[in-house]
């Protein structure tokens, strides 16, 4: 398995991350419980057990419930913080009483962010801080001051980004001395703008690809960790009923299970796999509370499909064969 860019940050982080966005029951104002917390430590243990040390959050996931949860969990085990990597976003503000859903990267709304996600997350420094969502109104110098008082007072060690292309990282990268060391973005074997911007190059077909051209190799040449959220496709080609959907879809499970088999291995597994055998060295990270998932995801790790199937598997998911 190849080594991830990111290691050249954080030493030993695991292939695959967990992403914790499930913690903490529903989106809504209601109180954490024991069954949450109980449901964490399950899944934290699970992780690390099965070799997944980077786990991923966000100060809005489940309203602040899922840092509450596994800050709850770090504080009961405090020797776990030295065990595993932290990373958060911050960035985006929901409809409330000062103005409509937002993106705020400024430099107050930063501070303030990171500062309360580490009060929930009981703990004293994120080891990454990723800024959620480009926000229009964003100016890299005062992005720049904000990561430089964090990093200073030792709340926040790198600094990555979500959902922004290659020309927004440099936008920010000219201010910023520190590296953008991630770019998190949506990749999966059902949302395959990252694969279709390389290969519909100069193809009228391709003009409405929502995919911004160069960002995958952007963050190749300059070490920047791609993170895919939305990995697993919300379980579309790995058990989920499917008789409703497009026949690629449904081809595209059938060949998943196929070569499952083949490999004796998990179906989650080879949708990972997918991934991970692009050379942009894709770190998936997983948001599923099911153990017996997460246990299937870690034998991604051992899969290594041949370009054949690779291909077959692009091709079943395009529901055409290439230009």
């Amino acid at each position: 398995m190849h080594t991830l860019p990111l290691s050249s940050y954080l030493p030993n982080v695991s292939t695959l991350a967990y992403g914790c966005m499930g913690l903490g029951g529903n989106w809504d104002r209601s109180a954490i419980t024991d069954e949450h917390i109980k449901q964490g430590h399950a899944v934290i243990d699970c992780a690390l057990d099965n070799g997944i040390n980077l786990f991923d959050h966000a100060d809005i996931y489940t309203l602040g419930k899922a840092e509450q949860v596994f800050g709850n969990i770090l504080a009961a085990r405090p020797s776990l913080r030295e065990s595993l990597f932290l990373q958060s976003k911050c960035g985006i503000r929901f409809d409330d009483d000062k103005g409509p859903k937002r993106y705020d990267l400024s430099k107050d709304w930063i501070i303030y962010s990171v500062e309360q996600s580490l009060k929930r997350l009981h703990t004293d420094y994120l080891d990454i801080l990723l800024l959620h969502r480009p926000d229009p109104l964003m100016q890299p110098d005062e992005i720049a001051e904000a990561f430089e008082a964090l990093h200073s007072a030792g709340k926040a060690k790198h600094l990555g980004v979500s959902n922004m292309n290659s020309a927004q990282i440099q936008y920010l990268q000219r201010a910023i001395d520190a590296p953008i060391v991630a770019n998190q973005i949506e990749i999966s074997l059902h949302q395959r703008q990252w694969l279709e911007d390389g290969v519909m190059v100069g193809n009228p077909a391709g003009k409405d690809l929502n995919f911004s051209s160069g960002t995958l190799e952007y963050c190749q040449m300059h070490n920047v960790q791609v993170q895919s959220w939305g990995s697993l496709a919300q379980g579309l080609f790995t058990g989920k009923h499917v008789a409703d959907e497009s026949e690629s879809v449904q081809q595209t499970a059938k060949y998943v299970a196929q070569l499952a088999a083949e490999y004796q291995t998990s179906p989650e597994a080879i949708v990972l796999a997918f991934l991970l055998r692009h050379p942009s060295k894709i770190q998936p990270v997983l948001g599923t509370t099911n153990l017996a998932r997460i246990k299937a995801c870690v034998a991604a790790t051992s899969v290594n499909l041949t370009r054949e199937h690779w291909y077959r598997l692009f091709e079943t998911a395009r529901g055409e064969a290439l230009p």
